[in-house]
Order: C-alpha cells, then sequence, then structure tokens
C-alpha cells in the first residue's frame, strides 16, 4: 500500500540518473530535519527527479511546488515529469507561469517561476495546501528567489514548523545557505558528466577584431573539428542575430542554425531543445541554456565568455544592461553542457591565462538590480527587511531609492507603511511603476504596461513612443510593407499580455493618451530641452539625457521617457513620447510649485536670483527675483566658491602655514586643509562673502582676515607666540618666516645675525628655522639649520672667500663676538 500522499501505482520507471544515488540520503534529511540544501552537477536530473521523489516518499501533506528561474525552464521540467509518470501536463505534474496555468483538482507538484510563489505567500502566508517549497537552481540568486527563501523560512518559523523547505543548486556554495536555514543538512550528488576537453585560444583576440566575427570563427573551428551538436552562449539577441548572419556559407550544409533566448515564443524555443531529426544543430543561446534546460544533442560548448547583467544606478534612479566577462561558475556550468549525452569538448574564446582573472561567482541579483519591486513586496510583508533571512541583504542605496519611488507613487506613505494603493500595485504582476499607470489610467493603460514590460518590438526605428502602440494596435502592423522593421513574436506577446492585463483592473472616468499614462509610471523621467542647438534635456528626477539629433523627436520641448541606456552621465534616450504642458498640469497639480532661487550659475560666472515654476528639476517659468534676500545671495556666492575653489593670496598661504606647522607639532588646532575648511565655510567665511557676486570678485577675497577669525583667541595666541610671522633679527627688523616645506626658513644677511650664539627656533618642539645666509649683495652663501655649528666649522672658508669678493664689508675672526650690522665698513681718513 502506498503512503499517504504518494505516487502509488504512479511511480516512475526511468533510466536511473545520477542523482538517484543521492535521493535516499536527502529523503532521510528531510525527514528528520524538514530542510535541505542539495548540491548536484548540470545532467544529475535533479530538477525532474527529486520533486518525483518527494512526492513518492510521502514526506509532504499536500502539493510540492518547485521554483524555476525561467518560463522556458518551468514548462520544460513539468513536461519531462509528466512524460515520467506517463501523463499529460496537467494531472499529477502541472505548472503556473505568467499569463499560462497548467493544473488541475489531482496535481501534486506543482512547477511555478519565482515570482508566483511570492504572490502566493503574500496572500496565504501559512501556505494552505502546500507541504513543500523547492528552490531549483538557486545558485543563480535571482532577486524573487532570495525573497522567496526569506519568506517561506519566517513562514516555516512562525507558522508552518511542518514545512519542507529544499535549496537545489549546481554551483552553489552550499554552507551559507546551510547557514540561513539553521544549520540544514547538505546533500551532495557526485553526477555522472562525461570527460568534457577544454580548449583555450592560444593568444587573446586582437581588440581590432569584431567580437561577433571572432565568435564566428571559432565556431567555425569548432565545427571542423568535431562531432555532434553544438551549443554557443552569447549575451544577448542582437549577438546571436549578428553571429547567425556571419555563420551563414561557413557551415556544412546540413547544420541548422536555431536561435535559443528569452523572449521567443514557446514554440521556436522548443525547436532548439529537441533532437535534430537530421544533420547537425549549432544553437546560438543566452544564458538561459545554462540551468535547467537539457538540449539533448549537445556534445560540443563554444563558450564566447560574456554575459550580459542589469546593473542599477540608485543615483540615477536607472538600470541599465552591461556586458561582462562570465564568472568561474558561470563558465564551468557552461562546459558542463558539453558532458551530457557523451564525451565532449568546450571551447572558450579566451586564453588559459586570462581565465585566472575572472570572477568565482556572479553577483546576486539583489546587489545589482532595481529594488522597486522587492521594496513593495517587503512593505506588504510588514517588514524594512531587517528581519528577513536575506543571504544577501538588499544595499541599502538601492532600497531608499526604491522607497523613495513608492512614496513617489503613493504605494507608501511617509513611514514606509504600504498604503490601500500599494497594497493594489502588489497584486498586479508588473513593475510597480507600471502597475500604478495601469491602476490609475484603467485598462486602456494595458497595451503600454505590456509594451513597456517587454522588448523593443520596432529596432532600429525612431524613439517616439507611438509608432510602437501603432504597429501593436494594427491587425497588420508587422506586415511586409511596414515602414519599420517589426518583431512579430514581440508583437504578439504584447498583445496577449494587454489583454490578460486588461482583465485585472477596472475602468476609470479619467481619459488619458499614451504620453500622460507613460507620465504617470515615470514622473521622474519627463524631460525638458536645454537651451542650445543639441537635442540634450533635463528629466524631472534631476539627471540629463540625450536625444539622436536626426530624430523627429529631438525638436520636442517636453517629454516622457520610458527607456533609456542608463547611462550615469548622460543618458541616451531609446523610447519617449512628446506631452504639453497642460498635461503636466493637469497630471501634476500638487507637484508643481514656485520656488525662489538664488544659485550659483557656473555658465554666467556669477549669482543668479530667480522665481521659478518647477516641477522637480524642470524649471515650466522663469522670472527675476528683484527682492531676494542678502542672506540667500550670500550662501550662492559660497556654493560658487565651493566650484571655483578658494582664492589663496600669498599673505593667506603663509597663515594657513603656520597653522599647518602647529598642528603637525601637535597642537590643538583646526583642519585648515581646503576640503574641511569649505565643508565649515558657512561658519568661518560666510559673512565675508556679502556682496560679492562675481566669479572676479570671488577671486579677489583675501582669506587672512576670514581664517584668522575662524580661530578663538587662546589659538590666535598659541600661533602668534609659536609660530610668529616674522622673524626678529637683533637689529630688530622683521623677516617673514616661510613655512612651506619640511622647515619654516628665512633668508637674510649674513653680517647681520653676528653675535648671534643660539639657533632660532619655532613650535612647540623648538624646530629650527632653516636660514638661508646672504652675501652683501644678496646671493645665498650657506644654509644651516645649526648656526653656532655654522660659526665655528664653515663660517672660517667662507670669510676667507667673501674677504676678496666684498672687501668692504666686515669678516670678523670671530663672528659671536662682533656687532650685528648691515652696513659696509667706514671709509678711513
Amino acid at each position: 500500500m502506498a503512503k499517504a500522499g504518494s505516487l502509488g501505482d504512479k511511480r516512475p520507471v526511468t533510466d536511473r540518473l545520477p542523482i538517484d544515488d543521492a535521493l535516499p540520503d536527502l529523503i532521510r534529511a528531510l525527514h528528520a530535519a524538514g530542510r535541505a540544501v542539495l548540491r548536484a552537477p548540470p545532467g544529475a536530473g535533479k530538477t525532474t527527479r527529486v520533486p518525483l521523489a518527494l512526492a513518492e516518499a510521502g514526506l509532504a501533506e499536500g502539493r510540492i511546488v518547485m521554483l524555476e528561474p525561467r518560463r522556458l525552464a518551468a514548462r520544460a521540467a513539468a513536461e519531462r515529469m509528466a512524460e515520467t509518470l506517463g501523463e499529460n501536463v496537467g494531472g499529477t505534474v502541472g505548472y503556473r507561469i505568467r499569463g499560462e496555468v497548467r493544473i488541475s483538482k489531482a496535481t501534486r507538484i506543482e512547477v511555478v517561476t519565482e515570482g508566483i510563489l511570492t504572490r502566493m505567500l503574500q496572500s496565504d502566508p501559512d501556505l494552505p495546501g502546500i507541504g513543500a517549497v523547492i528552490f531549483d537552481e538557486f545558485h543563480e540568486r535571482s532577486l524573487n528567489a532570495d525573497l522567496g527563501l526569506a519568506l517561506a523560512w519566517e513562514v516555516r518559523q512562525a507558522l508552518r514548523p511542518d514545512l519542507i523547505i529544499l535549496v537545489m543548486s549546481a554551483t552553489l556554495d552550499a554552507e551559507p545557505v546551510a547557514m540561513l536555514l539553521d544549520d540544514a543538512p547538505v546533500i551532495s550528488s557526485e553526477g555522472r558528466a562525461y570527460p568534457v576537453e577544454t580548449r583555450w585560444l592560444p593568444r587573446p583576440v586582437q581588440r581590432s577584431m569584431r567580437f561577433e566575427a571572432a565568435v564566428a570563427g571559432l565556431v567555425a573551428e569548432a565545427a571542423g573539428e568535431t562531432e555532434g551538436g553544438i551549443l554557443v552562449f552569447l549575451p544577448g539577441e542582437g549577438e546571436i542575430r549578428r553571429v547567425e548572419a556571419l555563420l551563414a556559407g561557413r557551415l556544412p550544409p546540413d547544420c541548422a542554425v536555431p536561435p535559443l533566448f528569452g523572449a521567443m515564443e514557446f514554440a521556436a524555443q522548443r525547436a532548439a531543445i529537441v533532437p535534430a531529426r537530421a544533420g547537425r544543430k549549432v544553437v546560438l543561446a543566452t544564458s538561459i541554456a545554462e540551468t535547467s534546460l537539457t538540449i539533448e544533442d549537445i556534445r560540443v560548448v563554444v563558450d564566447a565568455g560574456r554575459a550580459r547583467r542589469a546593473r542599477f544606478d540608485p543615483s540615477s534612479g536607472m538600470s541599465r544592461l552591461v556586458t561582462e566577462r562570465v564568472t568561474k561558475a558561470e563558465a564551468d556550468q557552461r562546459r558542463g553542457r558539453a558532458g551530457r549525452v557523451a564525451k565532449g569538448t568546450c571551447y572558450r574564446m579566451w586564453t588559459k591565462g586570462e581565465e585566472g582573472g575572472l570572477a568565482p561567482f556572479p553577483p546576486a541579483e539583489i546587489e545589482a538590480a532595481d529594488l522597486a519591486g522587492l521594496a513593495l513586496d517587503l512593505a506588504l510583508w510588514g517588514t524594512d527587511g531587517a528581519d528577513l533571512a536575506f543571504l544577501t541583504p538588499p544595499p541599502a542605496p538601492a532600497l531608499a531609492e526604491a522607497r523613495a519611488l513608492l512614496t513617489a507613487l503613493g504605494a507608501l506613505d511617509a513611514m514606509h507603511r504600504i498604503t490601500p494603493h500599494g497594497r493594489a500595485l502588489a497584486a498586479l504582476p508588473l513593475h510597480p511603476r507600471l502597475g500604478h499607470m495601469l491602476v490609475t489610467a484603467g485598462p486602456d493603460a494595458a497595451t503600454l504596461a505590456a509594451l513597456l514590460a517587454d522588448r523593443d518590438p520596432l529596432r532600429g526605428a525612431p524613439c517616439d513612443l507611438t509608432l510602437r502602440l501603432a504597429a501593436i494596435r494594427d491587425p497588420k502592423g508587422y506586415e511586409a510593407d511596414h515602414p519599420h522593421r517589426v518583431d512579430r513574436g514581440s508583437v504578439e506577446r504584447i498583445r496577449a499580455e494587454a489583454r490578460r492585463l486588461a482583465r485585472l483592473v477596472k475602468p476609470v472616468a479619467n481619459r488619458y493618451d499614451p504620453a500622460e499614462m507613460a507620465a504617470l509610471a515615470y514622473p521622474d523621467r519627463i524631460g525638458l530641452r536645454r537651451k542650445g542647438e543639441a537635442p540634450r534635456y533635463v528629466l524631472s528626477g534631476g539627471k540629463g539625457a540625450v536625444i539622436a539629433e536626426d530624430d523627429p523627436m529631438s525638436q520636442a520641448r517636453l517629454i516622457v521617457t520610458t527607456d533609456l541606456d542608463g547611462d550615469p552621465r548622460e543618458a541616451r534616450i531609446r523610447q519617449s513620447a512628446r506631452i504639453t504642458e497642460a498635461a503636466l498640469r493637469r497630471l501634476f497639480p500638487d507637484q508643481i510649485k514656485w520656488q525662489d532661487v538664488a544659485e550659483w550659475s557656473r555658465r554666467d560666472g556669477r549669482v543668479v536670483a530667480r522665481r521659478q515654476e518647477r516641477l522637480g528639476a524642470l524649471v515650466l517659468e522663469d522670472r527675476a527675483w528683484p527682492d531676494s534676500p542678502e542672506e540667500a545671495l550670500t550662501r550662492a556666492a559660497l556654493d560658487g566658491l565651493r566650484q571655483i575653489g578658494l582664492p589663496w593670496s600669498d599673505p593667506a598661504r603663509r597663515f594657513r602655514a603656520r597653522i599647518e606647522l602647529l598642528r603637525r607639532e601637535g597642537a590643538d588646532l583646526p583642519d585648515v586643509g581646503d576640503d574641511a575648511l569649505l565643508l565649515r565655510a558657512e561658519d568661518w567665511l560666510l559673512p565675508h562673502l556679502s556682496g560679492r557676486r562675481t566669479e572676479a570678485e570671488l577671486r579677489d577675497l583675501d582669506l587672512t582676515g576670514a581664517l584668522k577669525g575662524s580661530l578663538s583667541w587662546d589659538q590666535a595666541q598659541l600661533v602668534d607666540r609659536l609660530a610668529p610671522a616674522h622673524f626678529e633679527t637683533p637689529l630688530g627688523r622683521k623677516v617673514p618666516i616661510d613655512y612651506d616645506g619640511d622647515h619654516p626658513s628665512i633668508a637674510l644677511r649674513l653680517q647681520e645675525m653676528f653675535g648671534v650664539t643660539a639657533h632660532p627656533t619655532v613650535g612647540p618642539r623648538r624646530l629650527p628655522l632653516r636660514i638661508t645666509l646672504l652675501s652683501p649683495a644678496g646671493r645665498p652663501v650657506q644654509t644651516t639649520l645649526d648656526l653656532p655649528g655654522f660659526w665655528a666649522t664653515s663660517y672660517t672658508d667662507v670669510r676667507k672667500d667673501m674677504r676678496g669678493r666684498y672687501p668692504k664689508h666686515p669678516w670678523p675672526e670671530d663672528p659671536t663676538e662682533h656687532a650685528p650690522t648691515l652696513r659696509a665698513k667706514p671709509r678711513r681718513s
């Protein structure tokens, strides 16, 4: 008799896989601890064997939910397990992905994409009817997987101690995850990979060679030296298409070259996965083929050594895709694809020496991603995230930026608590920006939301957003006579998603055009054209952006940009829509305000005072501010001084050097470096800037008085006593002391120091002055830090030399007994 919850007579009968040897230990660990970490290399069979083994063992009361990072992998895993059981998908094994559900009352194993688990937890935290949660391919460290594990672990600790949690990975460092799960047992499977020969380049790729040309050459070389299917790893669709074009005519006639990337239709993805019926297959794939998927006839891997990742910049509020070198973990994962079915070969497009420079693991997505969705999920959960078990805590700057955006959208209140509007956004399968647009504008915004959540369907077209919407809404939008190249698969996918999204929200009374909808989603990316001929824009969030000069949108005064390349200095606009000032006033009446502004104009080199009507950083109207207060103008002048730098006159520089000497000697005096002085400039410098408005007037400022005024009376007395500005000679003459350099120094006539038997010093540690003794003609004769020693030794030689040159001046044999003088000898009568 089968155990409660087991598969009973549906027990799978299959060929053995490497993971099968580890399953007994895994079942025992889960039975004893209710949690475990399974480490198994690619091809071991963990994705399709483990859920079936858990169900067969009857460990879980209820459904087993397994998370997959990608929709294609979720479908493929469910289909493979259903095939193992001799069933169709939707029976014992089903899947749930965005826009598609294949489950029934009989479903015991449910494969889902990661965001779906988060919504399941948020709607029913105790996960009713679910007995186990499996996190597959956790080494990819997706944001949703990290959040899902943190939430599921808290549920297990607080509500469901019976909930089984299993983390599975191919290349993950398992110990940190095991510690996170309260020292969970770690089970390892050695796998059964066939030997893979690794071939590196003999020398680095020449910088003059295009990346795609180098890849195509290496693929052609691999095809000529090996047999079996070839899997080529490339960063993205663009590189795939270019390599595909370059391979034309360079491969044998029986070679098919199917692409494989995430945005493809499922039927096309499946065609790339299934074995070739005849001839040879060369699959050009992104990192989607690294894990979960098994392409059964692959015996050769060509690794181009690049990976594409999204990087979020909190300072700009924008994400950008960057192409980086693969990590060692990714390279090993890719290499393993060549040893699934037979002995294989892996070609790496780098030298063996370059391999030592690869990073060990890719960054977790939580370290580099836009955290707006995470911040909303945390607020919905009722936490700031500090009490959740994150393997990598979310970075504070990115999380703060995300919360600021959510507050601006009305999803969080001032205390970062979720609002009713935020709850509505959290229920939608969209970025909070797009969710806000959809809820506010209603079903009419569904097409735009689907478009902005997907890839651009018009490659190479002008940046006008309405061109994309027209292609999507036109039934023949991708026919051959369309003026722009339209991606048919993208258009169909966007249309289907738009229909689904439209059903999720209620109609609204107000009507919005596409530009107004876009402004609702991107209130920080409304652009105002700067003065000048170049099409450069300042965005309402404060950053800069630029449009190509030949783009028709480049003459628009006001735009909303929905896609930028993320350049932190000045982003290039890829999609935008024209918007009117009247529309902005209608959309953002509470955010448009008059401000009195006194600021330093770098362009004009002076203080300007204006009254401005602003939307964020955009100045919609600008007037003079004739009655601006003196304090505001003076502070603006200080900002100007911070930009042009402190104007150091010679007296001010000498006074600062005296202070710095005493600080080095241990005196309790303030830091007078430029950075420190500017940091506290409001305290010591601001009163001295009154009436100064231009750069010339600021540069003419003598800082000596202000610097002296920054010292207390005791500090000023200390400086004058221990680091005096002058040395008083025996004749009563004051000689300036130069405090620059390693020793303070003076220069004076040798005869003026006659009779001085103690070397002059300054500072608390009696630092000797460097004395440059001059001839009667003012030329250096000797430099000394020991005047008595000079009189006793070198003076004799100097005297011999100088007597002949300057016979009219006194050169006594014993200078210590002679009176100081600046006069020549008296003439003899």
